[in-house]
């Protein structure tokens, strides 16, 4: 099973330095049928104006991965980590027993970032921040985890038993994205625009930050029908 989840559907929330569209309940924005795929809580797809951001607020037993479309995100911790994450490249911050942190983008031009939360599988963990780069030549039609708690050696970690991809696709080039019994995915269209198809229906098409949930299915194929980037949360069916 394949359910679209197209950019005009989303949540919506915008003040004078944010632009935020919500593909799951958060904040102010809340619908029963959109609260989640297992362990996946939060996707944002953020616009953030220069020279502001998020100033330091706290979080606590939560994974929040950061991934950088364009532009870049500086984060501080009240632990003493700073550091800045540029467009390709992605920031894990293991909120664990308890963190504060800002984010802000310093940049001369807005930053697009999507924001993704996981619930971990233990809770009150030693809180913990890291940003790392990832080539986009090496995500030419394959799917690179970029953080996971499922033993990729090079992914940044998470601690669930999930695991972020990203891939990148030429026009009419195709990936075949398995997944394990008692799995599902979350599939997020940064650019582009593709067709998803497996054996039991038609094709679904997306396009540039549309979703989509998969679901009952070993196996997806990804067709890009221009050249597309992706992001695939694989995640397990119940946490």
């Amino acid at each position: 099973m394949i359910e679209a989840r197209p950019f005009e559907q989303l949540g919506h929330f915008e003040t004078g330095w944010l632009n935020a569209k919500y593909h799951f309940s958060f904040a102010n924005y809340h619908d029963p049928s959109r609260m989640g795929v297992g362990p996946l809580r939060v996707w944002n797809d953020d616009t953030v104006a220069p020279g502001r951001g998020f100033d330091m607020h706290g979080h606590r037993d939560m994974e929040i991965i950061t991934y950088v479309r364009e532009g870049a995100i500086t984060h501080q911790d009240h632990l003493g980590n700073e550091g800045r994450t540029e467009a390709g490249d992605v920031q894990v911050m293991s909120a664990g027993k308890g963190i504060l942190h800002a984010e802000y983008n310093y940049e001369d031009k807005p930053t697009t970032l999507f924001q993704i939360w996981i619930l971990p599988n233990q809770a009150q963990l030693k809180p913990h921040w890291e940003t790392r780069s990832f080539p986009r030549a090496e995500r030419a039609g394959e799917l690179v985890p970029l953080a996971s708690g499922r033993s990729h050696q090079d992914a940044l970690e998470i601690h669930q038993d999930a695991a972020l991809f990203g891939s990148l696709l030429k026009s009419g080039q195709s990936l075949e994205v398995s997944l394990e019994p008692a799995r599902q995915a979350y599939l997020v269209l940064a650019t582009g625009r593709v067709e998803v198809a497996d054996a039991d229906a038609s094709p679904e098409t997306l396009k540039a930050r549309d979703g989509a949930v998969i679901t009952d299915t070993p196996r997806v194929t990804v067709t890009a029908r221009e050249d597309s980037e992706l992001l695939l949360a694989d995640l397990p069916v119940t946490q």
